[in-house]
């Protein structure tokens, strides 16, 4: 039987695909220094467990096979078989391989931990995040509070540097969790969590809720970067920066809606009157790689159709359909277009 070419050529970009991405949501991503020791223990586990689980089928087929032959010799005597030191000594020794491998085990938890704990240890970068129904609210703390930055649902950290993220929530339990990165670690109502992250490699990774939290939880993203340190730098800088002025007609417009009417009392947007606390921080909206939280990819379209109706696109979002009217509706994404 001969086999078409077209499937595989079908199955190939795919293929290519998962190369490119393999590190953008991987438990083996290795993007930071605890998703390496997490896999580093979690191979000395695996290790250690086959090890074991091949000892065990081992010698469940050598019994096997020796009973078979000692009742054999059992009908050819009539002699019942007596027990032979030689078993006494391997119980002794399975024993003691059971009790050393446990330790081993243990061990290798207790210096993870450890090593973890001591990376906790040399914070260099605060940053809180708190989670919402379904979004992230991030802050970049500063002793300067000049230098406090406000963003949403993309984070970004600088390549090397010990950040503790402090973990809050707004309503219900939320997980935060970027596979490439570190582990989980939940986000509980009136308590504050923690966890730290030494990123090791520049690019582009995907967070997740990894607790169900709503009808919307598999719409909870969250866009990571890691930035070498320089970019990081110019990148804080550039957050802290007003929203730009509108330079059309069409965006003036737009300004003079979202600033004024009922996005204002939501949102709020740097160097404007808007300074709504409860929605997502929309001063550098446009900068983002996605919005509603990593729904939809950032282009125009998709900014269209969110402004015009976020329920359709993400059900029980508290974003209510406010139902503007066509030319007010490409005012005001003219003028999210320009926030950059």
């Amino acid at each position: 039987m001969r086999l078409s070419a077209r499937p595989l050529a079908a199955v190939l970009p795919l293929l290519l695909a998962a190369c490119q991405y393999q590190h953008y949501q991987s438990d083996f991503g290795k993007g930071a220094v605890e998703d390496t020791q997490f896999l580093t223990l979690f191979t000395i586990f695996i290790v250690v467990c086959a090890v074991m689980y091949l000892l065990v089928i081992g010698f469940l087929f050598a019994a096997i096979l020796r009973r078979g032959r000692i009742e054999a010799n059992v009908v050819e005597s009539g002699r019942h078989h007596e027990s032979h030191p030689l078993m006494q000594s391997t119980l002794i020794g399975w024993a003691a391989l059971i009790g050393v491998g446990l330790a081993a085990l243990a061990v290798a938890s207790f210096v993870t931990d450890r090593s973890m704990a001591k990376a906790a240890t040399n914070e260099k970068l605060s940053i809180t995040l708190t989670g919402n129904q379904w979004w992230w609210d991030i802050v970049y703390n500063s002793a300067d509070a000049s230098k406090t930055l406000r963003t949403a649902n993309e984070l970004h950290l600088p390549l090397g540097v010990p950040t503790r993220i402090i973990l809050k929530s707004n309503d219900v339990i939320h997980s935060f969790w970027v596979p490439s990165l570190a582990g989980k670690q939940d986000l509980i109502p009136g308590r504050e969590n923690d966890i730290t992250i030494v990123p090791k490699r520049t690019g582009i990774y995907r967070g997740q809720c990894a607790e169900y939290c709503g009808t919307q939880h598999a719409h909870m993203s969250l866009v990571v970067v890691v930035d070498s340190y320089p970019d990081f730098i110019k990148w804080w800088g550039h957050q802290l920066q007003p929203a730009p002025a509108p330079a059309s007609p069409l965006a003036l417009a737009g300004f003079k809606y979202v600033t004024s009417g009922p996005c204002s009392s939501c949102h709020n947007i740097g160097g404007t009157q808007a300074s709504g606390q409860v929605a997502p921080d929309l001063t550098h909206l446009a900068s983002r790689k996605s919005i509603a939280a990593g729904t939809l990819p950032m282009s125009e379209g998709n900014l269209y159709g969110w402004v015009e109706d976020p329920q359709s696109l993400k059900p029980g979002v508290k974003m209510p359909t406010i139902g503007l009217p066509p030319d007010r509706l490409h005012a005001v994404v003219a003028y999210l277009e320009t926030l950059k």
